[in-house]
């Protein structure tokens, strides 16, 4: 019921080598713990998704949005996350949106989103 963003990030070895594999961090509902580690990711579904719905006979997709944000020390470091995101994700699901550049005014961390539309078989 949910896109399998996490798995196909975690199983793409360029992914790994930038944001860790014990853990990955790669975080869902656009929050991460406390103090982590830079470079790091999060993603939350956006409004957008839905069943596949058709007239008599349940769905057999589900669609759904999400956001990804990458934050990083440098430009640099998130352009390296964002690309290899990219390049994992979009084998799987369709890149719909990018996002600003950005610089947190408070912790000076650099900023990439983007948006993804993912198709899920049931």
């Amino acid at each position: 019921m949910y896109p399998p963003i996490f798995a196909v990030c975690v199983a793409d070895s360029s992914v790994t080598d930038l944001l860790g594999s014990s853990p990955t961090r790669l975080f869902p509902w656009g929050e991460a713990p406390q103090d982590v580690d830079l470079p790091y990711a999060v993603w939350q579904m956006i409004p957008g998704g839905g069943p596949e719905n058709y007239l008599g006979t349940r769905p057999d997709m589900d669609s759904f949005s999400l956001q990804v944000d990458i934050y990083a020390d440098t430009g640099n470091s998130a352009t390296d996350v964002a690309e290899a995101l990219r390049d994992a994700i979009e084998m799987q699901a369709h890149i719909t949106r990018w996002g600003a550049q950005e610089t947190d005014d408070d912790t000076g961390h650099r900023r990439i989103s983007f948006d993804v539309d993912w198709f899920v078989p049931r």
